[in-house]
């Protein structure tokens, strides 16, 4: 399998901790961030495609030096004219052939991603992470999903002013290679850009996908109140090896 992080972003919010410094490479229990997925995913990928922005490009290709990760550079050097998510998506995902795993590079998780790998393995379609979530405002800044008793997804909102449901999906997504393959249409129906989520909701009115039920939490450094949260929190993932 493959595993695409996307990590082209520049955290305006966290001026001017970030103005420098690429959010995913920020230090969290004595190491960037990205490590923590790296080591958690090492064992389980047979490549890391890392997408960045020009600007940390070098960043990047440093952070990856040893490791079994290719950088790629989408070109751009300000928030104004960031291509967008989904769009980075389609550059990396350039000739793959492989199962693909899809995750931001600015989260941390206090369990492992390979259970839910292998629970994509099993169903054998695409699929995504979800949790539930009852605050209105959460709901309304990220995907949202509906699911029938079999964990298929029956609905599915991004950033919707008024959610139909209250099971929320992170950017952690799973895609089997000819659903991959459809970024390229996608885009070109429509769909927008700027979040990973977007392409993943209009997969979902057009292919079978499933959900997995997130056994944790997940934290999401997006702001600088967040980010010193999480320093003094967060301890790592439990461990979980791939079998099978």
């Amino acid at each position: 399998m493959k595993t695409i992080i996307l990590a082209a972003g520049y955290a305006t919010r966290m001026y001017p901790l970030t103005e420098r410094r690429a959010k995913p490479l920020l230090d969290v229990g004595g190491k960037p961030i990205l490590d923590w997925l790296f080591e958690d995913l090492a064992s389980a990928t047979d490549e890391f495609i890392l997408v960045s922005n020009h600007r940390f490009y070098p960043d990047f290709v440093s952070w990856a030096e040893g490791k079994k990760v290719r950088v790629l550079d989408d070109g751009t050097t300000s928030n104004e004219t960031r291509l967008g998510a989904v769009r980075d998506m389609l550059l990396a995902a350039e000739g793959i052939q492989e199962e693909t795993l899809v995750i931001a590079g600015d989260n941390l998780l206090e369990f492992s991603l390979v259970p839910f790998i292998r629970f994509a393995r099993i169903r054998g379609c695409s699929c995504v992470m979800c949790h539930e979530e009852r605050n209105i405002q959460a709901l309304r800044k990220t995907a949202v999903i509906s699911v029938d008793a079999e964990g298929r997804i029956t609905g599915y909102q991004e950033k919707p002013e008024n959610p139909a449901g209250h099971l929320a999906v992170p950017p952690f997504y799973w895609f089997i290679p000819q659903d991959l393959r459809r970024l390229g249409e996608a885009l070109q129906d429509g769909c927008p850009a700027d979040s990973p989520g977007s392409f993943a909701a209009w997969l979902s009115r057009r292919a079978p996908m499933c959900a997995w039920v997130m056994p944790g939490r997940r934290f999401d450094v997006g702001s600088l109140q967040s980010y010193e949260e999480i320093r003094e929190s967060y301890h790592g993932p439990f461990s979980d090896g791939l079998s099978g």
